[in-house]
């Protein structure tokens, strides 16, 4: 006699993006208070630290040509993350995360063996055009250069996995990228922290961290366990949506009807560019979502 899961394999997948949204958008008092550089800087420590006392690095697992990458692989996070923050501070979080969204589907298209799939970024770029709205004569250039950055910082993130294969994957990859992220963080957020390191300001941060790299990996790992990369990749295309709904229920950015249209446009390009995409090497969590 089989048991069935108490939560499907999609409510896995569906709570992990929930759980990186929820962290974006609690992230943005901090970052009005002291700063992208600096919250990016806790929440990688304490993110290093929780997957250190999980799992000790496997060095052994290594060669020597992969240490280079696995350095970059680190600072493609710290990147990653410190312009996705710093781009959360001038733009909506829905709008972020969309634009963000844009490196790792043109990634995807670029790999596919069909070369319509390009039109997929094209949809999506026009969604973000739409989300943007640049007539309107007061778009933030900074933010959405940050967002942009953040995107190009994904793309390198996922080609950097693929570079380690399986040799890289799950805990074990976090337990070595985090913590190099966290020491790359630190040239620009240790500086900017001086003054401002509260005991209320690093438990904020350590519930930052948890929401965001630690509970998503710990559900996206178990969701990866019972459905395909294809599947989850294309519940992924969700991710922009669940972040325009927390920055109106959270933060007040209510979008406008050309805004839900822009973002559907970015799900509709995401979902789509899955179909009947295959990847190259198959690692089951760093692949697909960054840390």
């Amino acid at each position: 006699m089989t048991t069935r899961a108490p939560v499907p394999a999609w409510g896995l997948a569906v709570g992990a993006m929930a759980s990186v949204q929820l962290a974006s958008a609690l992230a943005v008092p901090m970052i009005d208070e002291v700063g992208a550089p600096v919250t990016a800087w806790l929440r990688l420590t304490f993110g290093a630290l929780v997957f250190l006392a999980i799992q000790r690095p496997p060095l052994r697992s290594l060669r020597r040509g992969d240490i280079p990458v696995v350095v970059a692989l680190g600072i493609a996070t710290a990147l990653m993350t410190m312009a996705f923050l710093e781009a959360l501070g001038r733009i909506p979080l829905g709008t972020t995360v969309a634009i963000e969204f844009l490196g790792p589907l043109t990634v995807a298209a670029a790999r596919s063996p069909r070369r319509r799939a390009l039109v997929w970024p094209g949809l999506a770029l026009a969604g973000v055009v739409l989300m943007t709205e640049p007539w309107q004569g007061d778009v933030d250039l900074p933010g959405v250069a940050f967002a942009a950055l953040a995107g190009v910082g994904w793309g390198l993130y996922i080609l950097l996995t693929q570079k380690v294969g399986d040799r890289l994957t799950g805990i074990g990859s976090l337990s070595m990228t985090v913590p190099i992220a966290a020491v790359a963080a630190a040239f620009v957020g240790v500086p900017q922290a001086a003054g401002h390191l509260t005991p209320a300001l690093l438990g904020e941060a350590a519930l930052l961290a948890l929401l965001m790299p630690v509970l998503p990996f710990v559900l996206e790992l178990l969701a990866l366990r019972r459905m395909t990369h294809t599947a989850f990749g294309t519940l992924m295309a969700l991710e922009p949506a669940i972040g325009l709904a927390y920055g109106a229920v959270l933060l007040s950015q209510t979008p406008s009807v050309g805004q839900l249209i822009g973002i559907t446009l970015v799900v509709v390009a995401g979902a789509a560019s899955q179909r009947g995409g295959r990847r190259q090497v198959e690692s089951p969590i760093s692949d697909l979502q960054p840390a």
